[in-house]
């Protein structure tokens, strides 16, 4: 058991919660040029960097992350491996593997590197995986050797780099990723700023504010007391279409800004594509489709994939092949169950790749989760009969049926 393991353990985790919490809390800030302070934590209470977060987490969660070996006709599932159970299944005794890989993902979106500790059993192979809060790691060289200082409450400790799993995200260095918040801290303290002023708005009623004339001169703590009077009466959805009374010749006078002239809606709506920017993240993908059609929706979720999803899973497979493999083992996420079209398009895809010869029926089966059929009938590749050989077969002899 190494120096993490003795860290995190069950009772060091409950004393660390609390203290964890409150660390999170005060994250540094950055401020913006509408007033906003924005952080890493803070910037989720913004509906669109919660959802890009949470797509990408949560999709890159689910896909299955297995072990091949390489061989000589290609690759096989490595089921055995002693690394299998740890990605494919729970990659420590306190959690599953989805919820390690959106934990990788959530710390990459928000801090761009994720850091778990790698811990290895006495025949010096890897044994688990243990996440850390990326604020609390600072990479360092020391004697021109790469380490990790990482901050607990009992003081910093040094991990040698080999002993770390860091993901990055995009980074100057190869060394370092870059935070996306702090890259989209003025967008995102903007998006911020329009969903406070909505609330305001909303709370007073949706209607701006005003002021009230009063024909003489009130004292300080009388025009206090009235003011404060008007808006125990009036402010608030709640209080909305209430009458009000006024005397001594005081009239109301509505000021402010209407919002159609701010533009407020506008503005709510432009941040939320400016941060989908960010993160590389289709519209839909959020629950904004008003730029969505029936004829392009499914080609934005083909897009979807190979644009934003697979560069994070070569990302995600490099590093785990850096640090955890050697010889001719590899992990590799599968893919193809997201790129999958519906019932109709795959079944004449199918059909296109067993007409032509590069697909078997237990091909088709593995590829739809299904068992392959029994007694190696599945095995079998057709080619059509009126096809003839290019390089070296008799001129003009056809290829026979390979089903008979």
């Amino acid at each position: 058991m190494n120096w993490l393991t003795k860290v995190f353990n069950r009772k060091g985790r409950k004393m660390m919660s609390m203290q964890q919490f409150f660390a999170d809390v005060f994250l540094p800030m950055h401020e913006t040029q509408s007033g906003v302070l924005v952080n890493e934590r803070l910037s989720l209470n913004l509906s669109a960097v919660y959802a890009c977060t949470q797509v990408l987490a949560q999709t890159i969660g689910s896909l299955p992350l297995v072990i091949y070996q390489r061989t000589a006709d290609g690759k096989s599932r490595a089921a055995t491996h002693p690394l299998y159970r740890i990605l494919h299944d729970s990659p420590n005794r306190e959690m599953t593997s989805m919820a390690w890989r959106q934990a990788i993902m959530l710390h990459l979106c928000l801090w761009g590197n994720h850091y778990s500790e790698i811990e290895f059993d006495s025949d010096g192979n890897p044994a688990a995986l243990w996440p850390i809060t990326p604020w609390r790691v600072t990479l360092k060289r020391i004697d021109g050797q790469l380490v990790y200082a990482v901050a607990l409450d009992s003081g910093v400790v040094t991990v040698p780099f080999r002993r770390m799993l860091h993901i990055k995200g995009l980074t100057y260095d190869g060394l370092l990723g870059l935070s996306p918040v702090r890259a989209a801290h003025e967008t995102i303290g903007l998006g911020i700023g329009a969903q406070k002023y909505a609330a305001k708005f909303f709370a007073n009623d949706a209607r701006p504010g005003g002021v009230l004339e009063h024909p003489g001169q009130l004292s300080d703590e009388a025009a206090a007391r009235l003011r404060k009077s008007f808006e125990r009466t009036h402010e608030g959805l709640d209080n909305k279409f209430r009458v009000s009374v006024l005397e001594e010749g005081m009239k109301y006078a509505a000021v402010g800004v209407p919002p159609e002239d701010a533009q407020l809606l506008e503005t709510r709506k432009y941040s939320v594509s400016e941060i989908a920017r960010y993160f590389r993240m289709p519209l839909h993908k959020i629950s904004d489709l008003e730029r969505s059609t029936n004829n392009n929706i499914e080609q934005q979720a083909i897009e979807f994939i190979t644009d934003t999803i697979r560069p994070w899973l070569v990302n995600i497979e490099q590093e785990l092949s850096f640090k955890l493999f050697s010889g001719d083992y590899f992990p590799e996420f599968i893919i193809e169950g997201l790129l999958r079209g519906d019932i109709k398009a795959r079944y004449e895809a199918y059909a296109i790749g067993r007409q032509w010869g590069w697909l078997s029926a237990d091909d088709i089966r593995e590829r739809e989760n299904m068992n392959k059929l029994p007694d190696g009938q599945g095995g079998q590749y057709l080619v059509p009969l009126n096809m003839t050989s290019g390089n070296g077969g008799t001129n003009g002899q056809a290829i026979q049926n390979t089903a008979d």
